[in-house]
């Protein structure tokens, strides 16, 4: 990196004020950048106007010979066609080598997801006498009510809940704040555990916290400590599956599609910034689609085959 430092810089601040990026998405993006400075350094390059198309083809076949995934080479590329775009604006460079790189395109895998069965029989083994089972309770209606990420779940905090409109104000990637609703079901779950066994969780702490999940010694609960505790759920339901919490927010779409949403309106409430990211969620319901087709349509099947 350090012989391209100003570029870098460059590109940092483009990525932290005028796209407004997430931390994880710089980082990721600097793993990149700093992987091609390391092969225009194998290759004795020592300016990123050497870089030219021929140079691109032959670090894109590099990529896929270090075993990377069709995924990650995609990003890479793009990546760097976005930092090199940036150079060309700012008149660092004259060109951009990776902009007619063109690269196959990703199928985009069907995500998996619970069917109601098995979320009922989740949420009846829960007990929800205890502080520990109202707020592990509390939890997953949550995340299924809303399809919040894990992330925005742990810094969920007791002021981000309005019961009156029934919404929790969620501050997603790239700082980006949304409203959400949840339904009974999670409002009274939440009541629940706010009103009782939240309070034992925190016990007498002189300092109480404002974060809504708890572990039992009261402080904040972590994400890996949802994952332990969805894991354990699933367990103790006498379950097979493997249920983690971005399962959730599957669950939480295919469901609201399957039972007539408008795709815009998931879009929103996922968080998602391209209508593309929800698409993925459509399978279903063009399977249900498909099979109401097939029982109800009188020459969808040729009975005299």
């Amino acid at each position: 990196m350090e012989p391209f430092t100003k570029e870098w810089l460059l590109y940092l601040d483009y990525l932290q004020i005028e796209k407004n990026a997430a931390k994880t998405t710089i980082q990721t993006y600097q793993k990149d950048v700093e992987h091609f400075f390391q092969f225009m350094y194998k290759e004795n390059m020592t300016r990123l106007q050497e870089v030219d198309h021929n140079i691109v083809r032959n670090y894109l076949s590099q990529l896929y010979e270090s075993g990377l995934s069709k995924r990650s080479v995609t990003r890479h590329i793009s990546t760097l066609r976005s930092f090199y775009k940036l150079l060309v604006r700012e008149a660092v460079v004259d060109s951009n080598p990776f902009q007619h790189i063109t690269l196959p395109k990703n199928s985009k895998p069907i995500p998996g997801f619970l069917f109601q069965e098995e979320l009922d029989t989740i949420f009846s083994t829960i007990d929800r006498t205890t502080a520990l089972g109202q707020r592990d309770a509390a939890l997953l209606e949550l995340l299924y009510a809303t399809g919040i990420r894990v992330s925005e779940c742990a810094s969920l905090k007791i002021e981000n809940i309005d019961f009156s409109l029934k919404t929790i104000l969620v501050l997603g990637k790239g700082d980006k704040e949304r409203y959400i609703p949840f339904g009974e079901f999670a409002e009274d779950a939440l009541k629940t555990y706010i009103n009782d066994g939240r309070n034992q969780l925190m016990g007498s702490k002189s300092i109480p916290s404002n974060f809504v999940f708890l572990n039992a010694k009261g402080s904040p609960l972590t994400v890996r400590g949802m994952r332990l505790i969805l894991s354990k759920m699933v367990k103790k339901a006498g379950l097979t599956i493997h249920l983690h919490p971005h399962k959730l927010r599957h669950t939480f779409a295919t469901h609201m599609l399957n039972n007539g949403a408008d795709l815009r309106a998931v879009q929103e409430l996922l968080g998602h910034s391209n209508l593309s990211s929800t698409q993925i969620y459509t399978h279903v319901t063009k399977d249900r689609l498909t099979s109401i087709y097939q029982s109800a349509h009188p020459r969808a099947k040729n009975s005299n085959k």
